[in-house]
């Protein structure tokens, strides 16, 4: 894949992307938001139904619960996160579910342009939300094994976390719980960042 001076540009090249797997699947290209200027870089899984309809990712229940996540370590998801997908369409659901989640193929076709947006905003710090995120930045899944630890990776400290989702499957806060792990989680992220101004 071709390297892109700009974020500008390479988001313009993805938005009309016609060719990629997903392209027939009638949903729309959702890439990022926030700051791409900010410390940490999240990449999230693909877009949902809510997300397909604003153009925009983590913006349905996910979304919401990772905004909480957030403010409860002084978090500004505008200012202080920038926010992308591994995979850029949703991927249409089978059997009477509204979508489903990516392939493996799928997530290694759209690999490189998480590369490139990772490379363009240079954020030291990256959260990996979930397997699929996982699996495109690491090629590894096993998300219990794997969260809360830190991974170093060209010039970048990267984390994968619970998916905010798996969290709204599994609500208590008992210690031990994925909520309960997420908190430690994300005041370590808190700490790192903090070491990083």
């Amino acid at each position: 894949m071709q390297k892109f001076n700009t974020l500008d540009s390479l988001i313009e090249t993805m938005l009309q992307m016609e060719d990629d797997l997903l392209a027939n699947a009638g949903t729309r290209v959702v890439i990022s938001r926030g700051n791409p200027h900010a410390k940490v870089l999240v990449v999230g899984e693909a877009p949902g139904p809510q997300e397909n309809i604003q153009g925009v990712p983590f913006v349905g229940r996910a979304g919401k619960m990772l905004e909480k996540i957030f403010a409860a370590v002084e978090f500004d998801s505008e200012k202080d996160i920038y926010i992308t997908n591994s995979v850029f369409r949703m991927p249409p659901g089978e059997g009477g579910k509204t979508f489903r989640k990516p392939t493996t193929e799928e997530i290694e076709h759209y690999r490189p342009y998480v590369l490139e947006i990772i490379r363009l905003v240079g954020a030291p710090i990256i959260l990996l939300t979930g397997n699929v995120a996982c699996q495109s930045i690491l090629r590894k899944t096993g998300i219990t094994r794997l969260r809360g630890q830190w991974i170093e990776m060209d010039g970048h400290w990267i984390m994968p976390i619970f998916h905010p989702s798996y969290l709204l499957r599994n609500p208590s806060k008992e210690p031990g719980a994925p909520k309960s792990m997420m908190w430690d989680d994300i005041r370590e992220v808190r700490r790192k960042v903090d070491t990083l101004n």
